[in-house]
């Protein structure tokens, strides 16, 4: 028994320092990287320096753009798709941009987009058509811009001996646009930047990161906008398409007049479920009803979000009368001396003096005048 034990330790004694040794050698490499994944990790990556230098402002200093940079913003930026993060007015006008704010703006802006309409509106997907960088600012169409290009086929023309130039196309510039432009002004000239800087500046008028229309056109409303929209639900103050995108396209609606107010009644849903009436007088939400399954009713009319309505209140500002503008008054003749007659009817024709001799045949002024004639 003493002999058959001995013979049975005998390889375990001899076994046991390999494995202490290949033990110690796995689980030095264990400690050796637990360091290293320390100081990776305390060390910030190259795409948060990269992004944390995109937000820095540009140097007073920083050299003219060079014409390498100028290949590279235009090859990255055009016919690159978007979402828009202000309304962009028809026509020749326009936005600028210098320094984060946006001209025109306020009243100015609402003038226009009463009287041209908006090319773009905020959460509109729009694509950069065409990039040119001048001497002191960048220019940016929107959507084929304000004038249409010809292609360069239709620019070509193609003659024989004995017939007419054969143009490649036809005549494009007869179609009306309906794109617009932004301008990025800078103060000397276009400094030296990266493409990513010049995303940042675009970023009040134009959205790079937003993955769909849904998403740009709600960091465009206001916050409590948002969480209602969000929530399917629709706030007395609202326009339509907040109303839209909140509830969607209306199954029904009904025109009806309360006095001298023409409004629009949009009917979601259908009994035996919650319908909802929002009433909408032009653009505005200014009464919501709300009929639950169980009979309760449910109406709102306060105001609870004012927005800012540009269209309509360009279309309420009075019509100045120009100055120099035709009058059938004689030079001097103010206004408040001209007669004006009583309740809207015109005067009656004057009367001739009783005294005035009249031909025979003759009862009136009236006979008289078609005498003459």
């Amino acid at each position: 028994m003493r002999s058959s034990a001995l013979l049975f330790l005998l390889p375990l004694f001899a076994v046991a320092p390999f494995l202490a040794y290949s033990q110690t050698n796995s689980s030095a490499p264990a400690q050796n990287s637990a360091p290293a994944a320390t100081g990776q990790a305390a060390q910030p990556s190259a795409a948060t320096v990269q992004d944390h230098s995109a937000a820095q402002p540009i140097a007073s200093n920083a050299p003219r753009m060079s014409k390498q940079t100028r290949f590279e913003i235009i090859r990255d930026f055009e016919t690159q798709l978007v979402y828009s993060r202000a309304s962009f007015p028809l026509g020749t006008k326009g936005l600028r941009l210098k320094n984060g704010v946006i001209t025109p703006s306020g009243e100015e802006l609402r003038q226009q987009l009463a009287l041209w309409g908006p090319a773009v509106r905020p959460g509109d997907p729009s694509h950069i058509s065409f990039v040119q960088i001048k001497d002191d600012h960048i220019h940016f169409e929107i959507n084929g811009g304000p004038v249409h290009r010809k292609k360069w086929y239709q620019r070509v023309q193609i003659s024989g001996a004995n017939g007419p130039p054969v143009t490649g196309g036809p005549d494009q510039a007869q179609i009306n646009p309906h794109g617009s432009f932004v301008d990025v002004y800078f103060d000397r000239y276009v400094p030296e930047m990266t493409a990513q800087k010049l995303r940042d500046m675009l970023f009040p008028v134009l959205d790079f990161n937003a993955r769909n229309k849904e998403q740009a056109y709600l960091d465009t409303v206001p916050p409590k906008v948002k969480e209602a929209i969000l929530a399917h639900h629709v706030l007395v103050g609202m326009n339509q398409e907040m109303v839209v995108h909140a509830k969607g396209k209306p199954p029904k609606k009904v025109r009806e007049r309360d006095g001298e107010t023409e409004y629009e009644e949009w009917i979601y849903g259908e009994p035996p479920q919650d319908v909802d009436f929002v009433r909408i007088v032009g653009d505005e939400v200014v009464r919501v009803e709300i009929m639950k399954v169980g009979g309760e009713k449910i109406v709102r009319t306060d105001k609870e979000v004012i927005l800012d309505q540009p269209e309509r209140e360009a279309k309420k500002q009075p019509e100045e009368r120009p100055a120099n503008a035709p009058s059938l008054r004689r030079p001097g003749e103010d206004s408040q001396d001209v007669p004006k007659p009583a309740n809207g009817a015109s005067p009656p024709p004057p009367m001739p003096p009783p005294d005035l001799p009249q031909p025979p045949g003759s009862s009136g002024p009236g006979d008289l005048a078609g005498t003459r004639r």
